[in-house]
């Protein structure tokens, strides 16, 4: 962040008809191979036979599902579309499914028109019994979430892990001309946008709770934060410090953000309490710093500071206050402390003349990985929830936009197909 930092700081200062097109960009273990488990997945039916709307909503249904269940990467999907084994499923029907696997899913779906009904059932067929039973009902903008839900419930009971299909990702775009917030579900469904400020916007960061967006934008002419209450559906001032105030994270607990304020000075890294918004310095004749992130246990922040001459990460003890220096390459940006609390990723290059990659460290700094290659620009990662996929830009196909890679760079993916350039993708908890 440390380049983009000092870019967004000479916007500040310039006039604010000059902000319309300036090109604005704030930045400075391997997988583990998961035993998959067989799963066998029913046609979702509908609940009235000769209804086509039924019929295409529990099609829907079941597609969603599908995808979530294999993109997990858990289990060894079993299908039979000659199979009628569902919610009614009886006891030789259910010995058909046992045949493949040890556990199956079934669902049915009716459109009531402007209202849907969906019911969806996981049984563990060593004993027939059904382990999961859920009922949702909803507007059609709420569809594909019931589906990621159930998906997730599949997900945990059968593997014990958390799911991430209900969760989502935010980012800026300019597809308009100018930059404004997205927010995406995980699979790049439901994409929308968030904001219509017809000013520049970037870095959104996600409250603890999913319940909260905050962003910088120059909306007042000044790099003021935002924050959007997806609830209420409100957008509002957070704080408006003098110069560069950008969002950095929130603490485990949902009470502290760290952020980066220049205040008139160099920028650099602060604590600020979410209640009464009371200011504390984490830094001092630390350079130029920027990009702080929590780590999962609210012990520690990383950050970037140019202090050594290139930009490179530390990392901050709060308890002791001591730093520690973790990278020695070129140059290093965009720090993300993986929710398991033994990785940092984060964008970088070893060379002048190279592009910008995206590297893994473990936190003593002598184990750094390289996840990317050869592929355009890579900045900007993010961690999903469960710490196996890794969120992040590319450039690779021309333009700039948000891919999606495993944890140890393979199966790289773009997010969504759009227009324009996305910029500084984060993962919601």
């Amino acid at each position: 962040m440390i380049r983009t930092v000092l870019a967004a700081a000479l916007l500040a200062l310039a006039p604010a008809g000059a902000l319309a097109g300036a090109d604005v960009y704030i930045g400075v273990s391997p997988g583990v191979e998961v035993r998959r488990t067989a799963l066998a997945l029913a046609r979702f039916l509908p609940s009235r036979a000769q209804s086509p709307e039924d019929v295409a909503l529990a099609q829907e249904f079941g597609a969603i599902v599908r995808a979530d269940l294999m993109y997990s990467r858990y289990f060894d999907i079993k299908e039979d579309p000659l199979s009628t084994a569902n919610l009614d499923a009886e006891k030789a029907s259910l010995a058909h499914w046992k045949e493949m696997a040890g556990w199956l899913v079934t669902g049915k779906a009716q459109d009531n028109g402007g209202v849907w009904t969906f019911t969806a059932r996981l049984y563990d067929l060593s004993g027939g019994n059904v382990v999961i039973e859920k009922f949702y009902q909803g507007e059609k903008r709420a569809l594909r979430r019931a589906a990621h839900l159930f998906s997730d419930e599949v997900t945990l009971r059968v593997t014990g892990r958390p799911g991430i299909a209900h969760s989502k990702l935010t980012f800026a775009n300019n597809a308009t001309g100018r930059k404004e917030i997205y927010i995406a579900d995980y699979d790049g469904g439901n994409l929308t946008r968030l904001t219509s400020d017809n000013s520049i916007n970037l870095l959104p960061r996600w409250s603890q709770d999913a319940s909260r967006i905050y962003y910088t934008t120059y909306r007042w002419g000044n790099p003021d934060m935002f924050e959007i209450d997806l609830k209420a559906g409100k957008i509002r001032p957070f704080t408006t410090f003098q110069g560069l105030n950008i969002p950095g994270g929130v603490s485990p607990d949902g009470m502290t953000m760290v952020m980066t304020l220049s205040r008139g000075d160099d920028p650099g890294i602060y604590m600020l309490n979410i209640v009464t918004k009371k200011l504390k310095r984490l830094l001092k004749g630390f350079g130029v710093s920027s990009s702080p992130t929590w780590s999962p246990d609210g012990t520690q922040v990383a950050f970037v500071s140019d202090r050594s001459g290139n930009p490179q990460i530390y990392v901050l003890d709060l308890a002791t206050n001591k730093t520690r220096r973790l990278t020695r390459l070129n140059w290093c940006d965009s720090p993300s402390w993986s929710p398991s609390g033994d990785t940092i990723i984060f964008s970088g290059r070893e060379t002048p003349r190279e592009g910008f990659n995206i590297f893994s460290t473990d936190l003593t700094g002598s184990q750094i990985r390289r996840l990317t290659s050869k592929a355009g620009d890579n900045e900007d990662p993010s961690w999903s929830p469960d710490g196996r996929f890794i969120s992040f830009t590319s450039t690779r196909r021309g333009r700039r936009e948000i891919f999606i890679m495993d944890s140890d760079g393979s199966a790289p993916h773009p997010l969504t197909e759009m227009k324009g350039h996305s910029f500084t993708p984060n993962w919601s908890p």
